[in-house]
């Protein structure tokens, strides 16, 4: 993966919309805002501990592959800026 300008690499993150009640989804954004991160990156670390419990090889592997995406990724963006906490 090139960080160049030339032309934007494939993008492999795809969005994954899932239906969550509206009072859950509101209630686990307060509680990421209060611990400082992000709904992202706990959901991510809870599908890579499932892998990593439940996976066979060709999930780790897939996993693997995925870990070194998203390095590549995010040192061509400088890394994943903090998040701001909710205000109120």
């Amino acid at each position: 993966m090139s960080c160049g300008r030339e032309s934007p690499p494939p993008r492999r993150t795809k969005p994954c919309p899932i239906r969550v009640p509206g009072s859950l989804r509101d209630a686990y954004g307060r509680i990421y805002g209060r611990l400082e991160t992000d709904r992202t990156n706990d959901l991510l670390d809870h599908m890579r501990a499932r892998v990593r419990e439940h996976g066979d090889e060709q999930d780790h592997a897939d996993l693997a592959t995925a870990e070194q995406e998203l390095a590549e990724r995010r040192a061509c963006k400088g890394g994943r800026p903090k998040s701001e906490p909710p205000v109120g």
